[in-house]
Order: C-alpha cells, then sequence, then structure tokens
C-alpha cells in the first residue's frame, strides 16, 4: 500500500489535516476555531483533488505504454 507514493501523500495529507483541524478546536476554544478550520478543510479538498488529477494521469499513462507494448509484440509476431 505505501508503495504508491500518491496514496501515501494522500494519507498523510488527510491525516495532517484532521490533525491540525483537531488541534484548532483545543487551542482557540470552542467555536472560534471555524474559519480557520474551514480554511483547513479547502486545503485538504484542495490537495484530494490534485492527488487524484495526478493518479488518473500516472493510470491514463500506464495504459497508454501497456498499449503500446502490445501492438510492437503483435508487429513482431506478424514478422
Amino acid at each position: 500500500m505505501l508503495n504508491d507514493r500518491l496514496r501515501f501523500w494522500a494519507i498523510v495529507s488527510q491525516a495532517l489535516g484532521f490533525v491540525i483541524i483537531f488541534l484548532l478546536e483545543t487551542s482557540l476554544g470552542r467555536g472560534q476555531a471555524g474559519p480557520y478550520q474551514l480554511g483547513v478543510l479547502l486545503i485538504m479538498l484542495a490537495f484530494a483533488l490534485v492527488i487524484a488529477v495526478l493518479r488518473r494521469y500516472a493510470q491514463r499513462k500506464a495504459l497508454r505504454l501497456a498499449a503500446e507494448r502490445f501492438a510492437l509484440l503483435r508487429e513482431e509476431e506478424g514478422d
């Protein structure tokens, strides 16, 4: 699971965001941390979106390379 760098960073960023949200609530008091927590949540969502786009890009690249290899093997078989 942790050999996938993007999955690792997704887990770390989300865990760090939740820890920051809890720390803000604890340090600023009940109800005072709302705007800061919202900012942290938006940053967490932005990181999740960037990681999702990067994962999709990597998957499409892997599929493209596999298709190219398959086409190359088919050409070599035909010869």
